[in-house]
Order: C-alpha cells, then sequence, then structure tokens
C-alpha cells in the first residue's frame, strides 16, 4: 500500500480519528493537506508529520473555503489524488433535533461531502484518483439516541454509489468506509479512558470481542486510496469487527454498554 508520489486532502483530518488517517496516509508516502476548523490542533499535527504535510482551515458550510484548499492543494503539492472526507457534525438529539440544527447538521455532513466532490472533481487526477467517504456502521441499523448523524452517514452511502456511476468513466473511484465502535476520543471521554472497559462493551457487540483502534481504520483507508484496491468503487468496507455480521446492537449505543459493562464491575 504505497502511496508515494500521491497527493491526498483530508476533511476533519486535526485530531482524532481524522489524524490517525492523515498521519496513515503520510507514512504510507502521500503528501498530506489535512483541513479542519481546530487551526492550532491541524497545525500542530502537520508540524508533527513534517515534509509532506501541511495545515489549511476549511469549513464545508462555506463553498469559498472549499475552493481555496483545493487551491492550496495543488499550489502547495502539485496536483490532486486522493480526497478522504471525514469531517462530521455532532450536532444530534435524536427525535428532538431541532429543524436548525438538522439543516446545520446535513449541511456539514451530505452537502458539504457532495460540494467537496463537485469541486474536487476537475482536481483529481484522471484516471487513477479516489475519494473516500467516512460513514459508519450506525448508517445500517435503526438507533434510540440518535438522528441526523445516522441519517447523514446512510446518506453519504448514496452519495457514494452516485459519485462511483459519474466519476468511473473517468476513472475516478468513490467508495466509504465504515468503522464500528473505535478507541477514539469520544469513547475516552464516555468510558473516563477505561480502555478495558470499552473493549468489555464492544465485546458485547462485536465477532472479535473488542471496540477497534484508530490504526486499524486508517490501514483500510490507505488499503483503500492504493492501488491495491484499483478495482473497488460504489462500495462500502466495513472495518467493524463483525458488526453487521451479527446484527444491531439493540439501538442502544456504546455508551449503554459501557455504563451496563461498568455496573457490572
Amino acid at each position: 500500500m504505497d502511496l508515494t508520489g500521491k497527493t491526498a486532502l483530508i476533511t476533519g483530518g486535526t485530531h482524532g480519528l481524522g489524524g490517525a488517517i492523515a498521519s496513515g496516509l503520510h507514512a504510507a508516502g502521500a503528501k498530506v493537506l489535512i483541513t479542519g476548523i481546530e487551526d492550532e490542533m491541524g497545525a500542530s499535527l502537520a508540524a508533527e508529520l513534517g515534509e509532506g504535510a501541511a495545515y489549511q482551515r476549511m469549513d464545508l458550510a462555506e463553498d469559498g473555503q472549499i475552493d481555496t484548499a483545493l487551491e492550496v492543494c495543488k499550489d502547495r503539492f502539485g496536483g490532486l489524488d486522493i480526497v478522504v472526507h471525514n469531517a462530521c457534525s455532532y450536532l444530534d438529539n435524536g427525535m428532538d433535533t431541532t429543524r436548525e440544527d438538522w439543516l446545520t447538521s446535513l449541511n456539514i455532513n451530505v452537502v458539504g461531502a457532495a460540494m467537496l466532490m463537485q469541486k474536487a472533481r476537475p482536481y483529481l487526477t484522471a484516471p487513477g484518483g479516489v475519494i473516500v467517504f467516512m460513514g459508519s456502521v450506525s448508517a445500517k441499523s435503526g438507533n434510540h439516541t440518535r438522528g441526523p448523524y445516522s441519517v447523514s452517514k446512510a446518506a453519504l452511502m448514496q452519495l457514494t454509489k452516485l459519485g462511483a456511476v459519474q466519476l468511473g468513466t473517468k476513472g475516478i473511484r468513490v467508495l466509504s468506509v465504515s468503522p464500528g465502535w473505535t478507541w477514539t476520543p469520544p469513547m475516552e471521554d464516555m468510558t473516563d479512558g477505561d480502555r478495558d472497559l470499552a473493549d468489555k462493551a464492544g465485546a458485547q457487540v462485536k465477532l472479535l470481542g473488542r471496540v477497534g483502534r484508530m490504526t486499524e481504520v486508517s490501514d483500510a483507508v490507505v488499503f483503500a486510496c492504493s492501488d491495491a484496491a484499483s478495482w473497488i468503487t460504489g462500495c462500502d468496507i466495513p472495518v467493524d469487527g463483525g458488526f453487521t455480521a451479527l446484527g444491531p446492537d439493540r439501538g442502544l449505543g456504546p455508551r449503554h454498554w459501557c455504563a451496563e459493562i461498568g455496573k457490572a464491575d
């Protein structure tokens, strides 16, 4: 999975899972433009990665910022081969989510992704370019506590197919990667940093008996972006430890299971 000579733009790449993906792409040899709205963290990660990495602020709700980031990528690194859309709004109060929060969430998670794909099209190497949308297991089953997040991730599955059909004739691949519960900052918060607790909770709904690691997700993204995946497009790659094979998690989510396992201990 050698990405030497490739240039990647990643949204929501300043920290957490996005930061792990940016690091994985860079480690595989790609030049990486990290984008997001947490300027200090983004600049810090780019500096940590060193040569071949840079940060550019990009709010997906602002078309002008998308245009600027694409131009910066071309001017700084000479082109664009890979787009990874990881940015996400977590504005979500389930069934009680307000219209304003629905529109804000979908504007970033879905419309922002669609505009990024549209605007990135003339910049992407053709043939050979690739777009990866970060999905979620939440897109594939009902959920007691979530609304806009799950709906937007499901919409990205359709956007993946739309992009694959419309860009396939140019030799540009479009696919999604859907993580299951992964040891990320949100899960650290809900377990007070107890990874053993998170793994015990994950064992209730994951065939492999634990939650995922960010590097396992980033490795899948690197694969999806590489020539090793040159015949894969228009589909979703689940990276979920067997969650989708096992079935829904009763719609209760990781917070419920972490709390239940914590009580038992």
